[in-house]
């Protein structure tokens, strides 16, 4: 086998019915500000979530500018099983109602992954599902 060179992902796509609804409900939610491209770009919704310059802190790839990621077994039975982010929350009790402030649905309670921190999936406004987790490390993910 040859040797392939590791390829980061560095950025992610949601889909979304309602432009507007969506930038609301991740503003709000998140504090990710939006740029609403034209027609011409495909009425993209371009999203930002750290300062320029900023990375949130989740090593070890955050040095690198890029993010990991993990694929689970799909279960006929389980609902929503699709491609999603994981957002890097301070506060995940605080992080939760204000998802469901923007109009978004908390999926249960969080788990405890044990060296990891505090995990809980949600689904926003565009019937997107995605999760959150309050990481057991300091700093936390999520700063103001």
């Amino acid at each position: 086998m040859s040797a392939v060179p590791m390829c980061a992902v560095v950025h992610f796509e949601m889909p979304y019915k309602d432009r507007d609804r969506a930038a609301r409900f991740y503003a709000e939610a998140f504090g990710w500000t939006y740029e609403k491209l034209g027609p011409e770009m495909g009425d993209y919704l371009l999203v930002s979530t750290a300062l320029p310059g900023e990375r949130p802190s989740m090593p070890p790839q955050a040095a690198l500018g890029a993010i990991n990621g993990g694929l689970f077994p799909f279960k006929a039975d389980w609902p929503m099983q699709h491609p999603s982010v994981v957002i890097g929350v301070a506060d995940v009790d605080a992080a939760m109602a204000r998802v469901v402030s923007a109009g978004g649905e908390v999926l249960g309670e969080p788990m405890a992954i044990p060296g990891v921190g505090r995990y809980v999936s949600f689904v926003d406004t565009e019937g997107n599902r995605n999760s959150m987790m309050q990481p057991d490390m300091t700093p936390p993910a999520c700063q103001r």
